[in-house]
């Protein structure tokens, strides 16, 4: 639920930087009014969100534990047979990644490109689905030999083995938002399951709000890591000039203001998916009181994943249920 607070905060921010930029009161409070009433008429209202296990579950009805795209460290990512060594080492969900063939075909690959995860090379959107398919998708894994010949799925194929084995999707979509949108109403008009057993997630807020176009019922979530403009994930500058790093720090100071004031409620997101190392007991409390769940990614050590998993209460996605490896940002 939305706090007054916030929407005093708001606006009042609002009025003073316009009334600063413009000298003019009557153009700021014109132009405060349109704000407020763009999102009174624009904004999509929260859906509840099912995203944590029953009790006796995982975690004891605390926190869903996800595998990230499947669990990539277990098996090779974004594949049937990650799905099923998720279910099979205790995960509650699975976040998945979805992308186009040439021939318009919704697969799961995270990269542009398959040179990464399988034995072929080149931009997934411009190999048609049946060459996709021929590719070995466990080639680049660290266990390619136990997994051999596993193939690149569809999202269809991802999404019925999903419900079979009783896992939360995540999908993760990183662009194409008509394409996606699209694609994903089909699959939740045919499996109407989907609208209490998967979320939409995306680091595009058009992606989102797409989405809740196409679908107003359908579970949603932002995905953020602050200073994402100016730093890598580890936290070295991108930029090597100073100037263009100082400004793309300050568009980073918007974007993270955007996300946590006005964009979540445009979108009416459900859940926030954050870096884990932004993550907090105020950071928790600040969601819950705006009815969000927080989603911490990605937690890959057991000493991690007792801190989110115990104290914090906090869901996580990882990249591994059954031992500890490498961050991943």
């Amino acid at each position: 639920m939305l706090q007054l607070g916030d929407e005093v905060l708001l606006y009042s921010v609002v009025f003073v930087v316009v009334l600063l930029g413009t000298r003019s009161p009557l153009w700021t409070t014109v132009l405060t009014t349109s704000l407020y009433l763009f999102l009174a008429m624009f904004r999509f209202p929260q859906v509840p969100a099912v995203l944590r296990p029953p009790e006796g579950g995982v975690g004891s009805g605390k926190v869903s534990v996800v595998a990230h795209r499947g669990g990539g460290h277990d098996a090779p990512e974004n594949t049937i047979a990650a799905i099923r060594e998720a279910s099979k080492n205790g995960a509650t969900g699975v976040e998945l990644d979805l992308e186009f063939s040439a021939d318009g075909v919704p697969i799961l690959m995270h990269d542009e490109t398959v040179d990464r995860t399988t034995n072929g090379s080149g931009p997934v959107s411009q190999m048609r689905f049946s060459d996709l398919r021929k590719l070995d998708a466990a080639a680049k894994h660290r266990l390619r030999d136990t997994f051999a010949g596993e193939k690149i799925p569809t999202l269809e194929e991802a999404v019925e083995e999903c419900i079979r084995l009783q896992l939360t999707i995540y999908f993760d979509v990183k662009g194409h938002p008509d394409e996606a949108a699209a694609a994903l109403k089909e699959l939740y008009t045919k499996h109407p399951v989907l609208y209490n057993s998967s979320i939409v997630c995306s680091f595009e807020p058009k992606v989102i709000y797409r989405m809740r176009q196409s679908d107003p019922e359908v579970v949603t979530a932002l995905t953020h890591r602050p200073w994402s403009l100016s730093r890598f994930g580890d936290g070295a500058p991108r930029f090597s000039s100073l100037w263009k790093h100082h400004w793309m720090t300050l568009m980073d100071v918007v974007l993270d203001s955007a996300h946590h004031h006005v964009l979540w409620k445009l979108c009416g997101i459900s859940a926030f998916l954050i870096q884990k190392n932004f993550v907090s007991p105020d950071y928790a409390w600040y969601w819950a009181q705006r009815g969000v769940e927080v989603i911490a990614w990605t937690v890959n050590t057991n000493v991690e994943k007792h801190y989110y998993q115990e104290l914090l209460q906090v869901n996580y996605i990882t990249d591994s249920l059954v031992e500890d490896c490498e961050p991943h940002y």
